[in-house]
């Protein structure tokens, strides 16, 4: 096993962490977001279930501090040198009077970092307020600061060596839906079709293997598909029910998301109407989108087809996506929403899935999508229609 990148490649993204920190005036930078951690190093290990984060200052390191039995994922996927991991031991994990983030405060106190600038993100599902608490208490002359999404935003311009692995996780993407449509009948159980589904993404192709998608892969059938994020459960599936499969891929880390629909049976003139539509609106989308224009017009000219229909929407039709763990594929930066006035740049990887959850039943289309300069490239290739099964 090794870092799915060169060295260099690592070696510039902290280059432009550090001319970002540089620009706000931050002398040291502590990542809690496990998607940041291996964004910046390579470093993956499903490890952040206790605290771990990334310490970054303008001139040394960086720096991993984790548990002990952890730090030896580092040495395979990363280049970080030894004097770069500093394992907390095992007395700290989960006592009640004693926290790891009491041990990193006393490292970045040998460090010399008290009194400095520091900046720590502040929105992440695992650096939590008490490891903050003690940090804070274990520096208390530094200047604390919310460093927001700073890394998110560097990495929303993936690199060639990043729009690989997302076409190769998109193949994967592809790959699972077909075993969705394939397997997907009246009298199967919801669970023993996700279980093929999940074995899949996984499989991956003859040529790679995948890895779990951050976000948990969805099948929303019947009833339950009137609403956004269901889970599976070992109902069977029904004749004259649509089903929409939010599934996706992911290699390396890196997911591209993917959602169809399937109907088994004779499908309604409603959902035949709102299929068009949703379709009519993914290709005024992907005809909308390109580098330099504003999230907000590809919002628009999507709005502009529902309006049409009468359809509405009221949640964002996509967001960027890229490297990522559980809970989450987005990268919490841009969202295609009628208020989003952020510029889309070339080489941004996007996901816009097109979702209408109706009375008691719903459907769903999504791609993932690379913008360029000239126009936008849906990553996987798979028939947008829904697929009906009589």
């Amino acid at each position: 096993m090794a870092p799915p990148f060169k060295k260099e490649e690592y070696t510039e993204r902290l280059r432009q962490v550090r001319a970002v920190m540089s620009d706000n005036n931050f002398d040291v930078l502590i990542i809690g977001d496990p998607a940041n951690i291996n964004w910046l190093s390579g470093y993956d290990a499903w490890s952040f279930y206790t605290p771990q984060i990334m310490v970054v200052d303008l001139h040394r390191g960086p720096f991993w501090l984790g548990r002990e039995m952890d730090a030896g994922a580092a040495s395979f996927t990363t280049y970080l040198s030894p004097e770069q991991l500093v394992p907390f031991p095992e007395n700290y994990v989960q006592q009640k009077n004693s926290h790891p983030a009491q041990f990193m405060a006393q490292w970045l106190q040998s460090m010399g970092y008290d009194k400095q600038s520091i900046a720590y993100e502040s929105d992440v599902y695992f650096l939590t307020p008490a490891a903050v608490e003690h940090l804070r208490k274990g520096l208390p002359n530094s200047r604390w600061k919310d460093s927001e999404l700073l890394v998110n935003w560097i990495r929303l311009i993936k690199s060639p060596a990043e729009i690989a692995l997302l076409k190769q996780a998109s193949m994967i993407a592809a790959e699972a839906m077909h075993t969705a449509f394939n397997g997907v009948e009246p009298g199967v159980r919801q669970s023993d079709l996700m279980a093929d589904v999940v074995a899949a993404q996984i499989r991956g192709t003859p040529e790679f293997g995948g890895d779990m998608t951050a976000l948990h892969p969805l099948v929303l059938a019947g009833e339950a598909a009137a609403t956004a994020h269901p889970m599976w459960t070992d109902a069977t599936f029904e004749k004259d029910q649509t089903i929409a499969f939010e599934l996706g891929g992911c290699r390396k880390r890196y997911n591209v998301g993917l959602a169809r629909t399937v109907h088994l049976g004779k499908p309604s003139k409603t959902l035949s109407t709102t299929a068009t539509a949703v379709e009519e609106g993914m290709a005024a989308v992907l005809n909308s989108m390109k580098a330099g224009v504003l999230c907000c017009d590809v919002h628009a000219a999507w709005q502009t087809v529902l309006d049409q229909y009468g359809l509405e929407k009221k949640s964002r039709i996509g967001y960027s996506i890229g490297v990522g763990y559980s809970p989450d594929w987005g990268e919490h930066t841009i969202s295609f929403r009628a208020d989003d006035r952020n510029v889309l740049p070339e080489n941004a990887v996007v996901h816009i899935i097109l979702g209408m959850w109706m009375d008691g039943w719903g459907m769903e289309l999504s791609e993932t999508i690379h913008v360029q300069e000239g126009g936008a490239q849906c990553l996987t290739q798979f028939p947008r229609n829904v697929h009906v099964k009589q």
